[in-house]
């Protein structure tokens, strides 16, 4: 049983575990206005919001794919489809806006476009005015991301964007209504269940009893199990609820490190803004990872235990020399917990260390690093698309000029093999050496011994080896022109991100 608000009225749903927001509305509720396009949080049309309470009780709306997002989830949350915007007869100033500028043709894909609106919408009316803040175009680049519209054009829709705050502020008071920060889900039966554990103790027990349960957090990955591949899920163990795994702490580790212990169900939304003020290019990176309806669910523990080799945050965790703390169960009652580095995390295609001699084991945290003075970070990735892609090659830089040679450095790659992986043998070439072209061309000729990528669809294995040539060649560029000429380092790096992109 389901118990949340949907358009501001009290709701009480049953539905299977494996049931997603989308079905629930569309099967059960009889909401069709949200829409079904392609069933993998790609395409945008099911775009709906959800409201959970922010750290001062305020119930705050986020965008998310109604497809890929378990109902279950609801449990004590707002649902905001497009059919409830409206206050009476007058419409929201989403759908004002895209009435006014011709925003729509055949209308599929416009509930979900309206729907990242209003969400962009509510974000704008933060600082607590009646009015929106002003919409900057990065901010609606980034909200429509996420949104595919193929017969509109996108010129009407952004138009309609920017004069939303030209419109009446017709927006319904049961926005505001408060939802239950620690609602806890109905009780699971032996048959099938949907568990939301709220602490580490409970979630360690529940993977206890039934460690062939799958876990979700944002269900970005794990939810098109169920919508491509028609897979069931009998029981499932939703980790968005536990204390322990949403934290996000500052900290000095054993090894003297000052950092930060991110929990495992942190989303990217929520570390953006760290990434932002201490490592610019990894959240640079965050916005061109997926979309924000997936950015807005998606965790970073998540994208480590997929396992994927061609995840995007692990290269620049593995560069920045990351740690995981792990717990699961151990004797008796007890939790047992350790610590390991992410270079020994991964181990082979879709295998970690995760469940080796520990059956049951989860990613409590992830250890990453307070920026070294005079340490840089550079992160590229390659894909056919500049957002919402999946990534062909993706290579992520740590290095120190010291007296000017390079110290300490860690290059990790994405889509080069069949994990997450470093070059070992392209670091050894360029530690301790100047940054020459000879030392990079013996990091180049070093990633052979590196990798030996496979073909597929994102790319063959030649373009692989090509592209991750390159992107040390890019990488020599920045070295080389740091600390000299700043002015032509920012002219590199235009040239170089519009090749990149």
């Amino acid at each position: 049983m389901i118990d949340f608000l949907l358009n501001g009225q009290p709701r009480r749903c049953e539905a299977s575990p494996d049931t997603s927001v989308l079905e629930l509305l569309r099967d059960t509720l009889g909401q069709t206005g949200t829409k079904e396009g392609c069933a993998s949080g790609d395409c945008g049309a099911c775009t709906v919001a959800i409201g959970a309470p922010d750290a001062d009780g305020k119930t705050r709306y986020h965008a998310a794919n109604a497809c890929i997002t378990p109902a279950h989830q609801l449990q004590g949350r707002a649902l905001v489809t497009v059919e409830g915007l409206a206050r009476g007869e007058t419409l929201h100033p989403a759908q004002a806006a895209m009435v006014e500028h011709h925003g729509s043709q055949c209308g599929f894909c416009t509930p979900g476009i309206v729907m990242s609106l209003f969400t962009l919408h509510e974000s704008q009316r933060r600082g607590g005015g009646e009015r929106p803040a002003p919409l900057t175009p990065e901010r609606l680049e980034a909200a429509l991301g996420g949104n595919l519209c193929r017969c509109t054009g996108y010129r009407p829709i952004r138009d309609a964007a920017l004069a939303m705050g030209d419109c009446p502020e017709a927006r319904p008071e049961w926005l505001d209504l408060a939802v239950d920060a620690a609602a806890p889900a109905t009780e699971a039966t032996p048959e099938a269940a949907f568990i939301q554990p709220t602490t580490l103790e409970a979630l360690i027990a529940e993977r206890r009893a039934h460690p062939e349960a799958p876990i979700v957090a944002g269900g970005t990955d794990l939810w098109l199990e169920v919508t491509q591949r028609l897979a069931r899920f009998p029981r499932v163990v939703d980790v968005t609820r536990v204390a322990e795994l949403a934290a996000l702490e500052e900290t000095t580790i054993a090894d003297g490190r000052a950092g930060w212990w991110i929990g495992g169900a942190v989303t990217y939304a929520r570390l953006e803004p760290l990434l932002a003020e201490h490592y610019p290019a990894f959240a640079h990176l965050l916005h061109r990872l997926g979309s924000a309806q997936v950015r807005n669910r998606g965790t970073l523990g998540g994208n480590i235990a997929n396992a994927s080799p061609i995840g995007d945050t692990p290269p620049v965790l593995l560069a920045l020399g990351a740690r995981l703390w792990l717990a699961g169960p151990g004797d008796g009652e007890e939790i047992a917990e350790r610590e390991l580095p992410l270079d020994d995390f991964f181990l082979d295609y879709k295998k970690t260390a995760l469940n080796q001699d520990r059956e049951g084991e989860v990613i409590r945290a992830i250890f990453l690093p307070r920026p070294e003075p005079e340490r840089h970070l550079k992160v590229w990735k390659l894909s056919k698309r500049r957002e919402d892609d999946i990534s062909a090659v993706l290579g992520a830089f740590a290095w120190r000029l010291e007296d000017g040679v390079l110290r300490d450095v860690r290059l990790a790659f994405g889509g080069m093999a069949a994990i997450p992986k470093r070059a070992a043998a392209a670091e050894a070439a360029l530690e301790g050496q100047a940054p020459s072209e000879a030392a990079f061309a013996a990091a180049r000729a070093a990633l052979a011994e590196d990798f030996q990528p496979m073909s597929d669809v994102r790319g063959s294995a030649d373009y692989r080896r090509f592209s991750a040539a390159n992107l040390l060649e890019r990488l020599r560029l920045v070295v080389t022109a740091d600390g000299q000429d700043t002015t032509a380092t920012s002219a590199r790096e235009v040239m170089l991100d519009a090749y990149a992109h």
